[in-house]
């Protein structure tokens, strides 16, 4: 007697569960190390593609991963310092609390000035570059600053974000020049007095999220970075007014909620910016025409190549350092886009600096180099960079979907590294999450087809139940 052949809903549960055991698999294969000692997984710092080794050492501010105050060992918040073929030459992390660590400047004596905070406030701090303990530090009651620069010999500029003032529920988001020696703020700039109270929305605790202050103009001005306004601007400390604007709030084809924007000037002295358009994942030049209006010269990157770049910096040689944030990774590439020097730096790196270059950017702007338009940034060595946004958004380039999967690539980019278990890496993790919502679907598909059955069922129950 011949069998019969399974029904085709059955053909139809075999290849579900196959396809699901298959997106499981890899991640089940990479569990089973979990245990396999301390140094294993991607917290791991290193080297990738070295064409072009640095002349000296870069120093790495690394936010780590933190949540509702608590830190992950897996994913520590640390700085620490890679050698020209970026081998890790150490590496400093906070053992008195929970930190996050974000801006790292080098100061003219050879050591760094470090910007940390911890659930009652900010800290700030000179750090030993040899010996790695702390020259002096101040804790002030600043909640998430981003950035702390170096006024002069006495004062601090400071980026002051999510100052929310209760008693008239509006924002007090500024930026201070704080007296070291008084321990007092003896100016500072308020941004409700000079933009618009429903600008992005109207206020909220984080309005402005202002991430970056730069001394610029032999100390007249202050560079600012407003990331929730879309903006970069320049306030002048004696008038307090703006005096220069690039971007506005919204238009994210200039900017989108950038990071670190840095001030150059062209030979002739033509007002520049190099900023990471963070939402973008690009990091994008600006130089002023002869008309007075901000004009793109130069670009590198997209969803297929950065991540989230929170940092970028022009150095000496005329090649553009980038801290790619959720590719775990500094770069430097060329104005061509080739990278030469490849550091990977887990757990979400905030900034860099190249000893030796001085603080932030300190090399010709494109206009000079005579480099103009988009470059695709090239050459990884892979390793956390080789990610399934990458892929994604690369994939999608040039067909007619580009625009949504690039955005979700985007967006999955940035989300998913903060709730990716160590031992996966970023195509497991994918496979995990493929894997549930596939059984999830087939769940609801099995509800809907069984539907009169598990309806018959409730109603037994409650019959008994009675």
């Amino acid at each position: 007697m011949q069998r019969s052949l399974p029904s085709r809903l059955w053909l139809v549960r075999g290849m579900a569960l196959l396809l699901v055991l298959s997106l499981l698999a890899p991640a089940a294969g990479a569990a089973l190390g979990v245990g396999g000692g301390d140094d294993a997984g991607p917290s791991q710092l290193g080297p990738g593609t070295v064409e072009q080794p640095a002349d000296n050492a870069t120093v790495v501010g690394i936010q780590g991963y933190h949540f509702q105050g608590q830190g992950n060992r897996k994913k520590p918040a640390r700085v620490v310092s890679a050698d020209g073929n970026a081998t890790t030459n150490w590496a400093y992390e906070d053992a008195l609390g929970s930190r996050w660590f974000y801006d790292v400047d080098p100061l003219p004596n050879g050591n760094l000035l470090v910007v940390s905070t911890n659930p009652g406030g900010t800290t700030v701090f000179e750090l030993d570059r040899e010996s790695r303990e702390r020259v002096w530090e101040e804790t002030l009651p600043y909640h998430d600053t981003h950035d702390i620069d170096v006024y002069n010999d006495t004062h601090l500029a400071i980026a002051n974000m999510r100052q929310w003032n209760d008693s008239c529920d509006c924002s007090n988001d500024r930026a201070v020049l704080y007296d070291r020696e008084d321990g007092e703020v003896d100016w500072e700039w308020t941004f409700r007095n000079h933009y618009p109270n429903s600008t992005d929305g109207g206020f909220a605790e984080d309005w402005t999220h202002v991430n970056d202050v730069e001394v610029i103009r032999n100390g007249t001005e202050l560079l600012l970075s407003p990331r929730n306004f879309d903006q970069v601007i320049a306030v002048n400390i004696e008038s307090k007014e703006i005096t220069e604007r690039l971007g506005e709030d919204g238009d994210h084809s200039t900017l989108y909620e950038q990071h670190n924007p840095d001030w150059l000037t062209t030979e002739e002295g033509d007002p520049t910016i190099l900023v990471a358009d963070s939402e973008n994942d690009r990091v994008i030049e600006y130089t002023k025409n002869e008309q007075g209006e901000w004009e793109h010269v130069w670009s590198a990157g997209s969803s297929a190549s950065l991540s989230w770049p929170r940092d970028a910096d022009r150095l000496p040689n005329g090649n553009t350092m980038i801290v790619d944030s959720m590719n775990h990774r500094v770069i430097e590439i060329t104005p061509q886009g080739e990278i030469v020097w490849e550091y990977f730096a887990t757990w979400s790196p905030y900034d860099a600096e190249r000893i030796g270059t001085g603080d932030e950017s300190n090399g010709p702007t494109m206009r000079d180099q005579g480099v103009s338009g988009h470059k695709a940034v090239y050459g990884s060595a892979g390793g956390l960079s080789a990610t399934f946004s990458s892929w994604l958004a690369g994939s999608a380039q040039g067909t007619v979907v580009e625009g949504p999967v690039i955005e979700f690539a985007g967006l999955w980019g940035r989300l998913a590294p903060w709730f990716q278990p160590v031992w996966l890496d970023s195509w497991e993790f994918a496979g995990v999450i493929g894997a549930l919502l596939l059984l999830a679907g087939w769940g609801l598909s099995e509800a809907v087809r069984e539907r009169e059955r598990i309806a018959d069922g409730l109603r037994s129950l409650r019959e008994r139940a009675v």
